[in-house]
C-alpha cells in the first residue's frame, strides 16, 4: 500500500497526474464505493482477500464489491449468497462459480496449491448440518487446503463415528459441526491430538434456541475445543486454513 501511495505522489510531483486524478486514485486504493469500503490490502496482510458477507446487501451491491476486489485479487469469495446475488455477480464476472449448498460464490482464477499430507477433515453430527459444513469446506479448499468430509456420524449412533476414527485421527485439523446439544465436538476432541474447531448449528427443536444450546454445550466442553459462532462455517474454514498452513 505504501509503494502505491509513493508512486502516486511521485507522479503528481512530476505533474503526470492532476489533483483530481490523484484524489480519484487515492480513493481507489482506499476502496471507497460509496456504500462500502472494501479492504484491498487484506490479502497482503492475511494471505487471502476480504470475503464478502452477502446477507443484508443487495445483489447489485455484492456484485460491485466482488468486482472491485477481483481487480486486485485472483481469488475472492462471497458468503451467504442466494441465487439472485450469484446472477448479479456472474453478470459482471463470468468466471465465478456458485456452490449452492455452501451458499458461496467463488472466483478462483489462481487456485492455491494444496499440501496433500495436511488434511482438514470436516465432520457433521447430522445431514441437516451439512450446509454449514459445506460453507467451511468450500472456504478451506479455496484457501489452499485439502479437505475431507465425514457426514452424519452423530453421537445418537456412536457406531457410525467409531467406524471413521482412523480417518478422523489422520487429519491435521478437525472441524466438527453439530446442532441439537452439540455433543459430537467433545466426543471427537477427547479422541484426537489435533486442533478441533467446533461449530454449533441452529439445527434442533425448540429448546435448542436456534443453536444456543449447542453453542453453550461446546463452550462448556472439557475436551478442549475452539468454538465458532452459530452456523459460522466460513469462520471455521478460515481458522482451520490458518492453522493448517502454520509451519
Amino acid at each position: 500500500m505504501d509503494e502505491k501511495f509513493l508512486e502516486l505522489l511521485t507522479a503528481y510531483k512530476k505533474e503526470e497526474l492532476s489533483t483530481a486524478e490523484l484524489l480519484e486514485r487515492i480513493m481507489e486504493i482506499h476502496g471507497d464505493l460509496g456504500f462500502a469500503k472494501p479492504d484491498f490490502d487484506r490479502e497482503k496482510r492475511q494471505g487471502f482477500a476480504e470475503a464478502i458477507y452477502c446477507e443484508g446487501k443487495t445483489p447489485v451491491q455484492n456484485a460491485e464489491i466482488m468486482l472491485a476486489l477481483s481487480k486486485r485479487s485472483a481469488n475472492v469469495i462471497a458468503t451467504r449468497a442466494d441465487t439472485a446475488t450469484f446472477e448479479a455477480i456472474r453478470g459482471k464476472l463470468p468466471g465465478v462459480k456458485y456452490y449452492e449448498s455452501a451458499r458461496i460464490v467463488a472466483l478462483e482464477r489462481n487456485p492455491l496449491p494444496k499440501d496433500e499430507k495436511r488434511v482438514i477433515t470436516i465432520v457433521t453430527a447430522g445431514t441437516s448440518d451439512i450446509p454449514v459444513a459445506e460453507e467451511a469446506s468450500v472456504t478451506a479448499s479455496i484457501m489452499g487446503n485439502k479437505v475431507n468430509t465425514i457426514y452424519d456420524v452423530g453421537v445418537a449412533g456412536i457406531h457410525r463415528l467409531l467406524d471413521r476414527m482412523d480417518a478422523i485421527r489422520s487429519a491435521n485439523v478437525l472441524i466438527v459441526v453439530a446442532g441439537m446439544e452439540g455433543a459430537l465436538a467433545s466426543v471427537i476432541a477427547g479422541q484426537v491430538d489435533r486442533p478441533v474447531i467446533a461449530v454449533p448449528t441452529s439445527v434442533g427443536y425448540g429448546a435448542n434456541f436456534q443453536g444456543l444450546s449447542a453453542l453453550l454445550g461446546m463452550l462448556n466442553s472439557c475436551s478442549g475445543v475452539a468454538v465458532m459462532n452459530i452456523d459460522n462455517g466460513f469462520g471455521a474454514g478460515r481458522m482451520a486454513s490458518i492453522i493448517n498452513h502454520m509451519r
